[in-house]
């Protein structure tokens, strides 16, 4: 089990517990306001993965990546097919490639649906899993 023998805080994993939910709530409304106010899929995505980063750092790499429960490289992938496919749909509309296509849909917290927030959502599982693929190197201690 990767861990810092160093880091071991009951004080700080506990409260790395009750952050988490916190985090990942605010990186989801981040994400949401993000196509029509200041926000997004980046800043949303360093929200997240700084939730698992503090819990790779309070409790160790493999609680992590249990909790995550997906390689952060497959989200990477996810991401990067989510945000390819927003601009794909541009382009199969008769449009430009990545030009906004906004069906007419429109829910009452978010927004308007469009292939601007398809973009952010891709962009935001792109900067978790590529952060958390760099956090999850960089604490893993070789034997």
């Amino acid at each position: 089990m990767a861990r810092w023998p160093e880091m071991e805080s009951v004080i700080l994993s506990r409260a790395t517990r009750l952050m988490m939910p916190v985090l990942i709530v605010f990186s989801v409304f981040l994400l949401l306001r993000g196509h029509n106010a200041p926000g997004g899929g980046f800043v949303g995505g360093l929200i997240a993965s700084t939730a698992f980063a503090l819990l790779a750092i309070s409790d160790s790499v493999d609680v992590a990546r249990q909790t995550l429960r997906i390689e952060p490289r497959r989200v990477m992938g996810f991401g990067l097919l989510v945000a390819l496919s927003a601009g794909l749909i541009g382009l199969l509309s008769g449009g430009s490639f990545f030009e906004g296509v906004w069906p007419g849909i429109k829910l009452p917290v978010i927004g308007k649906l469009g292939t601007p927030m398809l973009f952010d959502i891709g962009v935001f599982f792109v900067v978790v899993g590529f952060t958390l693929t760099v956090v999850f190197t960089l604490l893993t201690e070789e034997d």
